[in-house]
């Protein structure tokens, strides 16, 4: 779902009243080459966080002592918490999210820039559409220095036109069972929908976990503008890096067995998550499908793992005419990477 906005002058103005209040919540881990510009990015907002919580997965470098910097210079509350034993991304984002004690919750790496707007245009598509749970946007894609690398993160993860149309009629949740959509940097959702999202899996990722959760309970609103500067470097979780067909090819032929159970074992949690959830569901019909993607992502390890040339064939011409791949994989093309690998 989407909705016109005016310009960022215009938002920042016409803030409805400040009726949120916004928390940010940032996990660190030897960020000290970048983190300063990202904390620099909160400050230079036009609807400025009511709090920042800082969770640190013990930095060795000069991580803290920037953040007590940033704390003492700060407009708003600033949490600095560090922690006693590594935790890992995933499990030190469930941590800053449960310490936030605003009603909306906006999800921070250490190595990107905020562009000023944000926040403002977040908290507008929540007021424009408040039965929204979850509102992301779109990122310009910049390398280590900031510069622009020449395509935003959609393009990247390929959330193209007619995957927008389909947002904009309220079928996010369609798309998240297709492909990875919501990146954390991006992401701001509403704090009552903590209680169901946390705890989040050790094997999903915080911000995939968190828009499928939600996109199965309420609508997700999706804003065509950038909003942050996603930095490329080589030691992120994560990129936004558009692949060639060589490369496409390249990782085609790495992804084996270990990645298809991966992924199988994710859904199984997350159908064993929303059944709990079954009456809360936007629509009873989205149990089915979580259950119809598990059975795909089954097929397909079946598939990776298999040693039989013709076994592997038959099973993959099967899920095609199943309509398998056309529903709950990326492209329909992936039928082409277990075909041939």
């Amino acid at each position: 779902m989407t909705s016109p906005h005016g310009t960022a002058e215009e938002i920042a103005r016409g803030a409805p009243g400040r009726e949120h209040r916004v928390s940010v919540a940032l996990c660190t881990y030897n960020g000290a080459r970048y983190v300063e510009e990202q904390l620099d990015s909160f400050m230079a907002q036009t609807r400025r966080p009511d709090e920042l919580v800082v969770c640190d997965d013990i930095s060795t470098d000069g991580t803290l002592t920037i953040l007590a910097q940033f704390a003492r210079r700060a407009t708003f509350p600033v949490r600095i918490e560090r922690n006693g034993s590594r935790l890992g991304s995933t499990k030190n984002f469930e941590k800053a999210i449960g310490l936030c004690t605003g009603d909306l919750i906006a999800t921070s790496d250490q190595d990107d820039v905020w562009l000023p707007e944000k926040l403002a245009l977040c908290e507008a598509e929540f007021d424009a559409l408040p039965e929204c749970g979850l509102v992301f946007t779109n990122a310009e894609v910049v390398d280590e220095s900031l510069v622009p690398v020449g395509h935003q993160l959609w393009d990247a993860i390929h959330f193209g036109l007619r995957a927008r149309w389909r947002a904009r009629r309220g079928r996010v949740f369609e798309i998240l069972l297709r492909q990875w959509l919501v990146t954390g940097a991006t992401m701001v959702f509403r704090a009552e929908y903590r209680p169901v999202v946390l705890p989040i899996p050790d094997n999903w990722i915080h911000d995939g976990w968190i828009a499928f959760i939600i996109g199965a309970l309420a609508p997700i609103g999706c804003v065509e503008r950038s909003t942050v500067k996603y930095r490329q470097h080589a030691a992120q979780q994560i990129g936004g890096k558009k692949l060639s067909l060589r490369e496409l090819y390249e990782l085609a032929r790495k992804v084996g067995p270990d990645y298809f159970r991966l992924a199988h074992e994710r859904y199984c949690l997350a159908q064993e998550r929303l059944r709990a959830l079954a009456p809360r569901l936007r629509n009873p019909e989205f149990l089915a499908m979580v259950e119809r993607k598990v059975a795909h992502q089954r097929r397909r390890l079946a598939i990776a793992e298999s040693s039989s040339r013709l076994d592997k064939v038959t099973l993959t011409l099967a899920e095609l005419l199943h309509g398998g791949y056309h529903r709950y994989s990326p492209s329909t093309t992936h039928f082409l990477k277990d075909l041939l690998f």
